[in-house]
Parts: C-alpha cells; sequence; structure tokens
C-alpha cells in the first residue's frame, strides 16, 4: 500500500509541475499579446499582476512548481521576442522586392 501512495504521490508532483509550466506560459502570453494594446494604466496593471502573482507563487507554493511556473513563463518570452525576428526578417525582404 505504501508503494501505491508514493506511486500517485509522484504522479501528482509531475501533473502539479505541468500545470505551474502551463500557468506561467499562459500568463506571460496572456500579458505579452495585451501589454502591447492597452494603454499606460492598464500595461502598469498588467506588470504588477505578473508581479505579484510571482511574489506569491514564491511564498506559497514549492520550488518546483515555482520552477516549472518560470520555465513556461520563460518559453513565452523566447517564443514571443524570436518571432518578432523573423517577421522583422521577411518584411525586409518584402520591402526590398
Amino acid at each position: 500500500m505504501d508503494t501505491f501512495q508514493q506511486v500517485l504521490s509522484t504522479i501528482g508532483f509531475v501533473i502539479r509541475a505541468i500545470g505551474f509550466l502551463v500557468l506561467g506560459f499562459g500568463t506571460a502570453r496572456f500579458i505579452l499579446d495585451s501589454y502591447s494594446k492597452a494603454v499606460w494604466q492598464v500595461q502598469i496593471a498588467l506588470a504588477l499582476g505578473f508581479v505579484f502573482l510571482l511574489i506569491g507563487l514564491t511564498a506559497y507554493s514549492s520550488p518546483a512548481s515555482m520552477g516549472a511556473f518560470a520555465l513556461g513563463a520563460g518559453a513565452a518570452l523566447v517564443m514571443q521576442f524570436a518571432g518578432k525576428k523573423e517577421e522583422e526578417e521577411h518584411g525586409k525582404e518584402g520591402k526590398k522586392k
């Protein structure tokens, strides 16, 4: 019975890590997409909301969950800024022709 509980506990940790990874990715994508379209008051609210979410996760979740959240948010940031370079290169090529 002890082994079964350990297996379920391990599965629970993996599911929680995946959930925080998806939460971090979704939160960062939402903020990045909304930030450029918003007025300055909403931009401040988005930035502070993200910071307070990070502070809350740091204080009330496990380090593994916080790490998964950070990996998801980092992946969203990398995807956001890597995509802009490709679009700029294609835009420059289209203007030259």
